[in-house]
């Protein structure tokens, strides 16, 4: 055991993996992604139909550097993962964008880099890719739009107990 920094019901977990190339316009884009893609059903059981804001839910952020890896051989390479001080920054404005749109109390939060156990209950399962860069920001090299900042945006159920609960 060890101590349980967060923990949702029933939401979206977002790993967020930052990119030396992300800008304040990137990290617009993937807030209002986040809040508004349509992972959920709405009263009926239509699929597909509610986002999380639509639904109330809630959302645990968890800053995730290895998703920026490269693989070179067998070995990760993270050269394209923005630096840990530069990323900090980056990830508490992210976190406070989604705050100030949404409802502060709804997002919750792990320990920036520290290494965590995250428990995920995964409901269908759903895990969707998020990139960036934003729409109309142009790259250099247009293999590169899949080595930008992403994010991994999971729709998760309801915990059956405290013990299955959502949690890093």
């Amino acid at each position: 055991g060890g101590e349980q920094i967060s923990a949702i019901g029933r939401g979206i977990c977002v790993l967020l993996g930052i990119s030396l190339e992300d800008t304040q316009k990137e990290l617009e884009h993937m807030v209002r992604k986040i809040l508004n893609l349509r992972v959920f059903e709405d009263e009926s059981g239509k699929h597909w139909s509610k986002s999380v804001m639509d639904k109330q839910y809630e959302i645990l952020c968890v800053s995730q550097f290895t998703l920026q890896c490269v693989l070179k051989g067998n070995k990760p390479d993270f050269h394209l993962a923005m630096p840990t001080e530069q990323a900090e920054g980056f990830y508490n404005s992210f976190l406070e964008q989604l705050r100030k749109t949404y409802s502060p109390e709804l997002i919750k939060d792990g320990k920036f880099g520290a290494y965590m156990q995250v428990h995920i209950q995964n409901d269908g399962p759903v895990t969707i890719e998020l990139e960036s860069p934003a729409p109309g920001t142009a790259t250099s090299d247009p293999k590169q739009v899949s080595l930008e900042s992403g994010a991994w945006l999971r729709p998760l159920g309801p915990s059956s107990n405290a013990g299955d609960s959502n949690s890093t």
